[in-house]
């Protein structure tokens, strides 16, 4: 059996076609995951400007490549105090099963660590299980809402909040 190749590239501004590709094929393919949706990010909204400007909001843009075709996407963003958020994460369906998400998460982790974060936040659809299952997997953890942790709580209903202490 022949094992998948899986890459991970930060992109940049210059990327926002291939970035717009896959967030338009994120929020058709699986609309209830997502606060945004299809329809806010097409037609009259679909500029080249709006891209870059997303790109460029977020220090953290990694797209996945699976046997070199583009599998998955996701962002992070230097939320508070030592605290990043885990942003926008979407693996094709195709690509599912692979450990492309694992390699998604792992590059947040990673660059949460190069900017000396404790913790690695995210929102998370209680109904997303298999995605529930991908955070576990990396050592997070469901937030109790009357926690202690009270610097994040999910904006929208049916949202979990979920966080990833980074020791050491």
């Amino acid at each position: 059996m022949v094992m998948p190749s899986i890459e991970v590239k930060s992109i940049g501004v210059e990327d926002w076609r291939l970035w717009r590709h896959l967030r338009l094929s994120a929020l058709e393919e699986s609309p209830e995951s997502f606060d945004s949706t299809l329809e806010q990010w097409s037609g009259q909204n679909d500029t080249e400007d709006r891209w870059r400007a997303r790109l460029d909001a977020l220090p953290l843009n990694v797209v996945a490549y699976l046997n070199d075709q583009p599998a998955g996407m996701v962002s992070a963003i230097d939320y508070a105090d030592r605290i990043v958020m885990l942003n926008s994460l979407w693996v094709a369906p195709w690509a599912r099963g692979t450990g492309t998400g694992d390699r998604l998460v792992e590059a947040v982790i990673e660059w949460a660590r190069h900017q000396l974060a404790s913790e690695v936040a995210l929102e998370v659809r209680r109904s997303n299980a298999r995605a529930i299952s991908l955070y576990e997997r990396h050592r997070f953890k469901i937030l109790d809402t009357t926690s202690e942790l009270d610097h994040f709580e999910p904006n929208c209903e049916g949202e979990l909040a979920m966080v990833c202490e980074l020791n050491g």
